[in-house]
């Protein structure tokens, strides 16, 4: 993690410090006055509710080695210790990742999508973590905060840095690809997230494209290429290396699945090469071809690649297969969803042997097309082979509506203690149970009580 003075602080972002302090040194970053270990940085905020400021003195007398102090913030008194004093203090933590990131000087990886971003981020780091020293994005550290603060965890010797980058609204990727510079950008796909703020999946389409804004020139951008919102974006670019990735067979990575059961997936990429993944889900092949990509890009044989992609795990809730002792298989992809990844995740239940039960939840933030985007996941419904369909929430209702003509049977639950009651009681061995909604859901509850009563 960062690990300097006062003194390159003040030589990297424009700020304030007494010379008396210039010799000081910080040793890690923290936004949280009750987290703080010695010599951290402590970088304050200015909320509508709270000001972090309150805290500055605190977190010096805790150990803090310096504290951003922001000009407008007016202490009542004179602040004593090594203070930094900026003039926004979250831009100045933004403009210092982005100076530290140049310092240490990585190989960085940037991947956005609607869908399967830390899957994606999870199999780049399987591909290349053997062959070289890989630090992340951990959890979901990847807005106008979490990724400046990933980016300072970074250790001097760090050689490829994979960022993640979330966004609900327009130019926020913008701004986290113009700190990170990535020489590799990524997007995953195009789905229905953050409906509500962007107006269309055009809109997401153009906010996800936004991660090329800081690409380094002569830099690589590697995207969904069955996707067709993104092909004007892509006959914009100039000085990079585009690099599509589907199934179509005008791909530059022309995907095919081989074998996909629930051991894992077997596929091919342009017909010669062969690759195996220990994770559920077709649509993961697209995220595992993606990784493939970048492990070529960066020098790994095929050899190399094929080994370290066939060991990947992935962050937890994310096609989460557990098997209880009553022999039930329970996959929980509870993280997240979006009527595309839940789409997704019916064909994956689909291809599967005994009983098969789908539990499904509310997708947020979908906006004024949300019924209809639920209803569409009824309709997709049709000759699964759906045993039985159960949902929960206001708006699922629209999936169970649609859904339960095209299953042999169907419950929908107001009540999410009534769901789990109900599957506690009526799994049974051998049955296949995919479980997946929007994270405020919290549709783990229900794999849970499945797999501790089962």
């Amino acid at each position: 993690m960062i690990d300097v003075t006062l003194k390159q602080i003040k030589e990297w972002i424009p700020c304030e410090i007494d010379d008396q302090y210039l010799q000081h040194k910080i040793h890690g970053v923290s936004i949280d006055s009750r987290n703080i270990d010695e010599n951290n940085l402590f970088v304050p905020f200015k909320g509508e509710n709270t000001d972090g400021h309150r805290f500055v003195e605190q977190a010096l007398e805790d150990g803090a080695g310096a504290a951003f102090y922001q000009n407008d913030a007016k202490p009542d008194h004179e602040i004593e210790g090594p203070i930094i004093w900026v003039d926004d203090t979250l831009l100045a933590l933004q403009e210092l990742a982005k100076a530290y990131l140049k310092h240490v000087n990585p190989k960085v990886i940037a991947v956005t999508g609607s869908n399967g971003k830390t899957t994606t981020k999870d199999m780049i780091e399987s591909v290349l973590k053997p062959a070289f020293k890989v630090k992340k994005t951990q959890g979901n550290y990847n807005n106008e905060i979490g990724m400046p603060l990933t980016i300072l965890q970074l250790d001097e010797d760090t050689e490829i840095s994979i960022l993640e980058m979330g966004m609900s609204g327009f130019h926020e990727i913008e701004l986290l690809s113009e700190i990170a510079h990535p020489d590799i950008a990524v997007i995953t796909n195009i789905g229905e997230s953050h409906m509500q703020d962007l107006g269309s999946r055009e809109g997401i389409a153009r906010a996800k494209f936004e991660i090329v804004s800081g690409l380094k020139p002569g830099g690589v951008f590697i995207y969904d290429g069955d996707e067709p919102l993104l092909k004007p974006h892509v006959d914009t670019l100039k000085d990079t290396e585009a690099i599509s990735i589907g199934l179509a067979q005008d791909n530059s990575v022309v995907c095919s699945v081989e074998q996909h059961d629930a051991m894992g997936i077997a596929f091919t990429l342009n017909t010669n090469e062969h690759y195996q993944i220990p994770i559920l889900g077709t649509h993961n092949m697209r995220n595992a071809a993606i990784a493939i990509s970048i492990g070529k890009i960066l020098g790994l044989s095929y050899e190399e690649i094929q080994e370290n992609i066939s060991k990947v795990k992935l962050t937890g809730m994310r096609m989460e297969l557990h098997r209880t002792d009553s022999n039930i298989s329970v996959i929980n992809d509870a993280y997240n969803a979006s009527p595309t990844s839940m789409k997704a995740a019916i064909d994956t239940l689909a291809a599967m042997d005994g009983r098969k039960i789908l539990i499904l939840a509310d997708v947020l933030e979908l906006g004024e097309n949300s019924a209809e985007m639920h209803a569409s996941v009824g309709d997709y419904l049709q000759d699964k082979g759906i045993n039985l369909l159960l949902t929960f929430g206001d708006e699922a209702v629209h999936i169970y509506e649609n859904g339960k003509a095209n299953v042999d049977e169907a419950h929908h639950f107001n009540h999410k203690n009534e769901l789990i009651e109900f599957i506690t009681q009526h799994a049974q061995a051998e049955d296949e149970i995919l479980i997946k909604g929007s994270r405020g859901m919290k549709l783990e509850e229900v794999s849970d009580a499945l797999i501790h009563n089962n």
